[in-house]
């Protein structure tokens, strides 16, 4: 491990390394793509209990490189992009003042289920704003996730405005709080991670189309790899450092293929006759909007700046539309969501592929690739 990263696992709290992490592939590389182009839409990720949902998004927050931000600033406001900025350093910057930069570690904020709108939104001060003639604004999470990460763990269970208002957040990418009069407005991008048990109750459709992805996990069933997840997860809280040092190579080779996909994305280019079929796909499948069609054109070419291309192909579509797809689908208000077998049967039919009946292990070989 360099004294860098030494230096940093010594202050900062130790967490479970992503390249580490055993299975749910299909997971693993939905966040991964989401990180790559934000403008994805978030991930929704609904499984069993105790699968390793809230430790594979704290260990793809840690893994994720740092990022220039205004020093003291409570949004993480670019230093140089107005559309990633607070109003303050907006105005600064417009004026011709110097910013202070410094380098800061990608947020994950975490949204309690008890959360209030206040907490969530900000709040503004209205008894400073009227006696002292200032926009008195108390940022909220939304600010502090601004080009971060935020993470709602039992999403399912949390109230159906507040949904309404991450959403809504997400899909802007601006937050705007209003009070007696007084609006304050300031840019929440984030990369919206949503996770459940189905046994806990379902989200609304019309919620659940708003999320980009959607993964689905389930406990692993092979006792080997039951084993090798319980002996990894014990080697690491008898000794974090020496674990983390041991997969710090393979952390930093991740970290550098997120680095080359963001800067390989704008490149990426995609055949008239894929984006042609992709659509048929979402037409047969009677998918209300066009989001599916517009998230699964974004995560092929993320997939394919993963992995250091610029011509998406079939495969890179096949390896995300179901992911993309599968709780877009009409289905019975009694089943549960749909398992990817029909968005696979039609993208076999309209692009002319065999598709074999499993493809856990296709979803997962993106995420290998970055890894080398």
């Amino acid at each position: 491990m360099s004294s860098t990263a030494q230096t940093t696992a010594n202050t900062r709290r130790v967490v479970f390394p992503f390249t580490a992490i055993v299975g749910q592939e299909e997971m693993k590389l939905a966040l991964l793509l989401n990180v790559i182009d934000p403008k994805i839409g978030g991930v929704m990720i609904m499984g069993d209990r105790g699968t390793g949902k809230s430790t594979t998004i704290r260990a793809l927050a840690d893994l994720l490189p740092e990022i220039p931000v205004v020093e003291n600033d409570p949004f993480n406001s670019h230093p140089s992009d107005p559309e990633l900025m607070g109003d303050e350093a907006r105005n600064a910057l417009q004026q011709g003042s110097s910013l202070p930069v410094v380098q800061k570690k990608v947020q994950m904020i975490d949204l309690p289920l008890g959360a209030t709108e206040d907490r969530v939104c900000g709040t503004i001060d209205i008894e400073k704003a009227l006696s002292e003639g200032v926009k008195a604004f108390e940022p909220g999470l939304l600010a502090k996730a601004n080009r971060g990460i935020l993470y709602v763990d039992e999403v399912n269970l949390l109230d159906d405005h507040l949904v309404d208002v991450l959403l809504d957040s997400a899909a802007s990418g601006w937050n705007t709080v209003e009070r007696e009069g007084i609006s304050i407005r300031h840019p929440a991008r984030f990369v919206l991670v949503g996770s459940g048990n189905p046994e806990e109750g379902e989200l609304r459709p019309q919620l659940l189309d708003r999320f980009g992805m959607h993964a689905e996990i389930r406990t692993v069933k092979a006792p080997a790899l039951r084993v090798q997840i319980v002996e990894q997860r014990s080697e690491f809280d008898q000794n974090p450092l020496p674990f983390l040092e041991k997969c710090q190579p393979e952390q930093d080779a991740l970290q550098q293929s997120i680095i080359n996909a963001q800067n390989l994305l704008p490149s990426v280019n995609m055949d008239y006759e894929l984006r042609v079929k992709i659509s048929e796909v979402c037409s047969e499948l009677d998918v209300d909007g066009l989001r599916g069609d517009i998230v699964t054109n974004r995560a092929a070419k993320a997939l394919t700046a993963f992995e250091g291309r610029t011509e998406v192909t079939i495969d890179d579509i096949h390896r995300v539309i179901t992911l993309c797809l599968r709780h877009r689908l009409r289905k019975d208000p009694l089943e549960s969501i749909d398992s990817g077998s029909k968005v696979e049967k039609v993208f076999g039919r309209t692009f002319g592929v065999e598709v074999a009946e499993d493809t856990s292990s296709k979803n997962g070989t993106g995420v290998k690739a970055g890894a080398r």
